[in-house]
Formats: structure tokens, sequence, C-alpha cells
């Protein structure tokens, strides 16, 4: 019910509550008590003075919003024409502007370049084996996604791919081998990304091992049946094609 009246209101131009009532089928009483009650609204939405409800980040294309919450935001075309400089003169801007610590101490400007690259060569992937770039220029594109709000709403992830049915959350390690609490890392946060992009789409976690060389195979998490997928840099392209049923 939660995930149902947040994607109501994440879905609309603002929306009252009797409207919530009326198209959801449960009693204002209910509507009430998760308007008020529930940590995604209470954090991640808003009433205006005529009563009505809107969400900070649009469950719409584009996703009005979620560029407050990240470091670099663009459609997939825009990204890949962008070079190595501009993007990270653009992530730094965007990362100071929601907090995120950018101390390079632990080599994470290297780690920005690596996946900066990871992600251009799986586009450029795309384009070899023959996939028209209509199909994905307008695929959504977002670095260093940092949602936090009260202790109840965490979102972390290095890089999310929205395509028209799918949401990549992309973990990237540079490594070559798999470890279970990287795996555990990479799911960590798909079922906050459920409840943030909604119904219309598969939340796909993945760890993006990008020491590694020819790597695509399944992970399973501990002590569950779960399995996260996990592919090397070089084989991304072959992840998002798959889960995307691109032939």
């Amino acid at each position: 019910m939660e995930r149902n009246i947040y994607a109501l209101i994440c879905s609309h131009e603002g929306i009252r509550a009797k409207n919530i009532a009326r198209i959801s089928g449960e009693s204002r009483k209910t509507i009430n008590h998760y308007l008020y009650g529930s940590p995604y609204i209470k954090e991640l939405c808003y009433q205006d003075k005529a009563y009505r409800w809107h969400g900070l980040i649009r469950q719409s294309v584009p996703h009005y919003g979620i560029e407050d919450f990240c470091g670099y935001y663009s459609w997939a075309d825009e990204f890949l024409d962008i070079d190595y400089e501009e993007f990270l003169e653009r992530l730094k801007k965007g990362c100071r502007h929601i907090g995120r610590n950018l101390n390079d101490t632990r080599g994470l400007f290297h780690s920005f370049e690596d996946t900066y690259s990871t992600m251009q060569n799986m586009f450029g992937g795309l384009i070899e084996d023959g996939v028209e770039r209509s199909i994905w220029d307008r695929w959504e594109i977002l670095f260093e996604l940092r949602i936090k709000r009260s202790r109840s709403i965490r979102i972390y992830a290095d890089v999310i791919l929205v395509t028209d049915e799918k949401v990549f959350s992309l973990e990237f390690k540079m490594k070559d081998v798999i470890s279970i609490e990287e795996l555990e890392q990479a799911a960590k946060y798909s079922e906050y990304l459920e409840v943030l992009f909604g119904p219309r789409y598969d939340v796909i976690p993945a760890l993006v091992l990008t020491a590694g060389v020819n790597i695509y195979e399944d992970g399973q998490l501990a002590d569950t049946s779960a399995m996260v997928p996990v592919c090397s840099g070089d084989r991304l392209h072959c992840l998002v094609k798959d889960y995307c049923g691109i032939l």
C-alpha cells in the first residue's frame, strides 16, 4: 500500500488525498495513515498550499528531481559525447551539491575515471554489436546517487542506468574476483530503488569488476537462493543487452 500511494503521488503533477483514495480504492483513513506516517512520503514528498501531494523525484521520463540527489545526471547520448575532464568537473560540482565527500586519499578520482571509462566502453560495445543508438540515446544515467533521508531511507549507488523497462544499479570494484560482501553491497538498495522508481521498472543490481576480463556469471548471496549478476567491464554491454532483450 505504501508503494502504491507513493507511486500515485510521484506519477502525478500534484494529487489530493481524496483522489488517491478514489484511485486506490482505500479509505481516507488508510490513505492519511500512510501520507503522514510513511518514511518515503514524509521524506520524499510534500504537500502544497492547495493540499496536493507532490514527489521530490517524479516517476516519469525524465525522472525530474533525481538530479538533485546525484553527482552527475544526463541522457545516455549526452554522456557518450562528453569528455572526461568536463565529466569530472560536472561530477565534482554535483557531489559538492549533495554533500558527497571528495577526499581523494583513497583514490576516489581514479575510481571516477575507471567508472567513466567503463560506461563509455559499455555504450561503445552496444554500438559495435549493432545496437542502434536510437534505442538507448534517451536512457538516463546517474553517477554517485546519494539519498539519505532520516534513518529509514538510504540509497547509495555508483551508477544507475535507467532503460525503458529496467533500472540497473551498478556497483563498481577495481578488482577481478567476487566477494560475498561486495555482492551484498551491490544488492543492498534494490528494494529501496523499486519503491523510488515504481512499478514500471525491474531493478537489476549488478557487481562490475573492472580489473577482470571476460567475466559474466551470477553470484549467490549468502544464506539465500538470490543471485546477483557479476561481470567484468568488458562484458557489461552483454549484461545490459541480455536483461533488456536487445538482439
